[in-house]
């Protein structure tokens, strides 16, 4: 269940892709009048999705599965994938519908009178500021909730959401039985039955304390009463919630670091509009910023996560102001220009940015004077750009706990990862080689490849070796030798003028 689809993957028993299809909202459901899945109310901060919409568009697709000739008598395991963060409010009595849901109806049909709330909060909502304040005063600070749940409070968060609901529709809350996230009412829709949320997909919601992996009674006081109940407990990623059918939930990027076969030490860098991180942990060390959440493919460790709002858009500017809008310019300026760029570095955040919060274009000479002109020359610009963007991503990640290893590899996707020479960068500042995979449908394949863990679950198998059979990545990227050498001055004065140039733009401590 994404933001704008619903989409269906099947693979066979040597991984291989053989089914695919989706349903898109906004085209498929024209009823609901979605635009990207999702309705903005008029104060521009509230984002919701209709439930029921979700609901029919599995009616739908599984119809079309069934016209298509898909034998479901031969599906062993089902696993699944949902928006992260957003929420279902089931209503008293729902759960009697549940348990006995006749296939010879729609599910919408069935399940219309089932929910307390239609309009359910999604990711992208960002009205609950009062709540995140409340929440975090509740347990001690900003950095003691990031400690405890692996992120400061966040509006999108299910905790902060729930809480809202609380406060301003309490008949609502208080006619409630159980509260899902979209993984696990996605999952509840297959059971028949109430799917408890997972650990990983549970670290998004400011109430799992993320060690512990139980829910943290302060935050539960916090947001709203009799929560707990309402949430029910929650279980690890892997868990087989029902047989003879193995399934289970995750949020989408947890099954896209399925989907891409991180393991531990290895780095995924999504390069697209924005850019992501995703880091596999041992030892996660909760900040202010980014986010850590319990592993899905591995209960003893963590995941953790950053994202860069300044990405391919940045990149795409800087093309056109300094390579007459042509990649292929953009490339040999990387190639004519030497590691380390002379020592002039440079922060472009044309909209204000998320790690760290600063705006604006700043550059810096080999003596760290910070240099006031517009541009640095064309090719000292786009090296600054390219080699500030990935030093800023090695050293966010470090503070988070992250490590490169020798057996580090970094799986390079979206639209710039097809730009060798930057890649070729990416290798250098790591310090690790840059491989790249098909991730188009890295979520869905990634809940696949979890279904089949599902089955071997039973014999502690790692998800490493059941994922054995899936397409290697390709190896594009080595550092070039004395790269280290280079960037390890470098990533200090970065990180050191990071810091001026935050306390530059920020105002005076509240």
């Amino acid at each position: 269940y994404f933001t704008f689809q619903v989409k269906v993957v099947a693979v066979d028993a040597e991984l291989s892709v053989f089914y695919e299809d989706s349903v898109h909202f906004d085209r498929d459901l024209v009823e609901f009048g979605t635009q990207g899945g999702v309705h903005v109310h008029k104060d521009g901060l509230t984002v919701t999705s209709p439930v029921l919409m979700w609901v029919q568009a599995l009616d739908i697709i599984l119809e079309k599965m069934k016209a298509s000739g898909f034998d479901f008598s031969q599906v062993l395991a089902l696993s699944g994938a949902g928006q992260q963060h957003g929420s279902v409010y089931w209503k008293t009595g729902a759960s009697q519908v549940l348990t006995s849901l006749s296939p010879d109806l729609p599910l919408r049909e069935q399940l219309q009178a089932c929910f307390s709330i239609s309009n359910c909060p999604v990711w992208m909502d960002s009205s609950t500021a009062a709540q995140c304040r409340q929440l975090e005063a509740a347990v001690g600070g900003a950095q003691a909730l990031s400690l405890l749940t692996g992120s400061r409070a966040y509006e999108r968060f299910t905790g902060n959401q729930i809480a809202k609901i609380y406060q301003q529709n309490p008949e609502a809350y208080s006619h409630t039985e159980r509260i899902s996230l979209v993984s696990s009412f996605a999952a509840s829709l297959f059971l028949g039955s109430y799917s408890p949320v997972d650990y990983s997909d549970g670290s998004g919601m400011n109430l799992l304390q993320i060690q512990d992996k139980v829910w943290s009674q302060a935050c539960l006081g916090a947001c709203a009463p009799r929560l707990e109940e309402k949430l029910g407990r929650p279980v690890p990623s892997c868990s087989i919630v029902v047989g003879p059918l193995p399934g289970g939930e995750a949020h989408w990027r947890a099954a896209s670091l399925a989907g891409m076969r991180l393991e531990e030490g290895d780095i995924a860098v999504s390069l697209g509009t924005s850019d992501t991180l995703f880091l596999w942990l041992q030892e996660p060390t909760p900040a202010l910023e980014g986010h850590i959440f319990c592993n899905p493919v591995d209960p003893q460790h963590y995941m953790a996560l950053l994202c860069f709002k300044n990405g391919s858009l940045m990149r795409e500017k800087i093309r056109d102001e300094s390579a007459s809008g042509s990649w292929s310019k953009f490339s040999k300026a990387l190639q004519s220009t030497g590691m380390g760029n002379s020592g002039n570095l440079g922060f472009y955040f044309d909209v204000m940015e998320i790690t760290p919060e600063i705006i604006g274009r700043h550059r810096f000479s080999a003596e760290n004077h910070e240099v006031c002109i517009q541009a640095f020359p064309q090719d000292v610009e786009i090296r600054a750009l390219i080699e500030g963007q990935f030093m800023a991503k090695k050293i966010h990640a470090e503070a988070l706990g992250y490590r490169v290893m020798p057996k580090t590899k970094i799986l390079a996707t979206g639209g710039a990862s097809h730009n060798r020479d930057l890649l070729q960068v990416l290798a250098d500042v790591f310090g690790a080689p840059v491989y790249v995979i098909d991730t188009a449908n890295s979520a869905c394949v990634g809940s696949a490849y979890r279904a089949f863990h599902g089955l071997a679950a039973g014999t502690d198998m790692p998800f490493a070796e059941i994922v054995k059979l899936a397409p290697n990545p390709r190896l594009v990227a080595t550092p070039t030798p004395g790269a280290s050498q280079v960037y390890e001055a470098l990533l200090q004065r970065y990180a050191m003028l990071e810091q001026r140039v935050l306390s530059q733009t920020r105002g005076p401590p509240e």
